[in-house]
């Protein structure tokens, strides 16, 4: 699948993972539905527990943040052009045993707004994020875009992550802080925004509301409404604008092949026709205590497409820590 010049660069962040080689057979996989463990607590009586919201300053911004429960800290990141919302079907499971918290990166939401001239990442608003709430170390569970700041947050904060499950993304290898944008970089990003201007936002949007519901298995209809509503409500300022360097990308890339951080990670990936991952993802390489296990019968939005699936299989790998 090509991508059109006219989409955004951000949107590189999630594309490239829904057009990499198709995977039709998978070797050295765990495959999910082991019922044992913690994740009996998803058959617990749901108890009604008070949701603490607020607003964080990271510098420049505020991140708006919600948590619920007691326990380790358990962080939830969420993906590109969406929100803290797509975590509805996993905040008040995880918040039975844990400190659930998920939140709205800068830039989506309603934290505060990017500018083209403030250089930040968002694993760096993730650890003032942690200090304001005086978390030392949290479980953090990303999707996509979430998933790339889990994975930076393992390059260059593993100190803080007690445990990591990185799903639909991992490794970033595009330019990182130390290389800014230069002018050919600039004068290219100019050209598609006015191709996109020229397109539309909303076509531009539905677009990739679509690519992301095509990717997904059989039970894909049950997360159409809420999946636009989220992309219906950004803003695209990451479309529409020249964005600094958030993830760390390569980067992150040199310190992690350095570090070799021996945090337990779960790389958690969907199978379906129309998604696609790498068997082998390079990641595992770094990851002494790292592995991939793949869920059936749905595509890159797992969380939502087969929330039961998803929670269950979190709840088991981080009851086998």
């Amino acid at each position: 699948m090509k991508i059109n010049v006219s989409l955004a660069c951000a949107m590189l962040f999630c594309f490239s993972l829904l057009c990499t080689q198709n995977i039709s057979a998978v070797s050295a996989i765990d495959f999910v539905y082991k019922d044992s463990g913690d994740s009996s607590i998803m058959d617990k009586p749901l108890t009604v527990q008070p949701i603490k919201s607020g607003r964080v300053d990271v510098g420049n911004g505020s991140l708006y943040y919600e948590e619920m429960g007691d326990g380790e800290p358990l962080i939830l990141i969420h993906g590109h052009s969406l929100d803290h919302r797509m975590w509805d079907q996993q905040f008040t499971v995880f918040a039975r045993k844990y400190r659930a918290i998920r939140y709205d990166l800068r830039g989506y939401g309603v934290s505060s707004s990017q500018t083209e001239n403030h250089q930040f990442t968002h694993a760096e608003d993730l650890v003032k994020l942690m200090d304001a709430l005086h978390i030392e170390k949290a479980h953090l569970v990303g999707l996509s875009l979430g998933g790339f700041v889990g994975a930076d947050m393992l390059a260059c904060f593993p100190e803080r992550v007690k445990s990591a499950v990185l799903a639909s993304g991992n490794l970033r290898k595009t330019p990182g802080p130390s290389q800014p944008m230069g002018k050919e970089e600039a004068y290219k990003r100019d050209t598609e925004i006015k191709a996109l201007k020229l397109k539309g936002v909303d076509k531009m949007k539905k677009d990739w509301f679509g690519r992301l519901m095509k990717s997904g298995g059989s039970q894909r209809e049950r997360m159409r409404e809420p999946l636009w509503q989220m992309i219906n409500d950004w803003d695209a300022w990451q479309s529409l604008h020249k964005e600094v360097r958030v993830v760390m990308g390569l980067d992150g890339y040199v310190k992690l092949k350095k570090k070799c951080p021996t945090v337990p990670t779960l790389i958690l990936e969907g199978r379906s026709p129309n998604n696609h991952f790498f068997s082998k993802p390079e990641i595992l390489n770094y990851l002494p205590k790292g592995k991939l296990i793949v869920l059936d019968d749905c595509g890159h939005m797992l969380n939502m497409e087969r929330p039961e699936a998803f929670n269950r299989t979190v709840l088991n790998f981080l009851n086998g820590l």
